[in-house]
């Protein structure tokens, strides 16, 4: 078998590994998640994990840099586009909603993770802020969006979709919570900050 072709089936594994991890620890949890549960949600011996993540710390690190740069890539596109803040909300929400359940463990469980899985949160964190405040000061710039400190703005957008995530068996028992209710929060936000 050549260099090129192992090189090619290596990837393909770590990515059958990071995709079953994202099943695995939104169902399970980041916490309570085993990487024996993982490699078998993979089709891989249990070693192989460890082939490609010296540590269940690193493939959960890992994970979180793949979710964090599949959020920000579709915000960045809409932000660095001269999209609107109405446009970002709803670019965020969509990625948000496509892994939900993940997104929902990583908010939730965040106290009991290891520092450096933390630290990918705030980097993600950060990455939307800085797009929804771009297209925020273009809105305030022009006289469509309220003057606002802008951590206000970005806390008060994460605040609204914090809450429903952690409180879903309330508003959307058995269902998306973010599918159910989305757009009303989108259209909520808009009402505080628009002039």
């Amino acid at each position: 078998m050549s260099d090129s072709k192992r090189k090619e089936q290596k990837e393909q594994t770590r990515q059958r590994l990071i995709e079953a991890a994202f099943q695995q620890f939104a169902h399970h949890g980041l916490i309570a998640t085993r990487t024996l549960d993982i490699a078998n949600t993979a089709e891989v011996a249990h070693g192989s994990v460890f082939a490609h993540f010296p540590t269940r710390e690193a493939l959960l690190n890992s994970v979180i840099e793949e979710f964090g740069g599949r959020i920000a890539g579709r915000i960045h596109e809409l932000a660095a586009g001269g999209g609107s803040v109405r446009e970002v909300l709803e670019a965020h929400l969509s990625g948000l909603s496509e892994y939900e359940l993940f997104y929902t463990r990583l908010v939730t469980e965040q106290q009991s993770l290891p520092a450096e899985a933390r630290n990918g949160l705030v980097m993600i964190q950060s990455a939307i802020s800085l797009h929804l405040h771009q297209t925020a000061a273009s809105g305030m710039n022009t006289g469509k969006i309220r003057r606002l400190p802008l951590h206000l703005f970005f806390n008060t957008w994460m605040g609204l979709i914090h809450y429903y995530l952690a409180n879903a068996d309330l508003f959307a028992p058995g269902e998306s919570v973010l599918k159910r209710y989305g757009q009303e929060l989108i259209e909520y936000f808009l009402i505080l900050i628009e002039v």
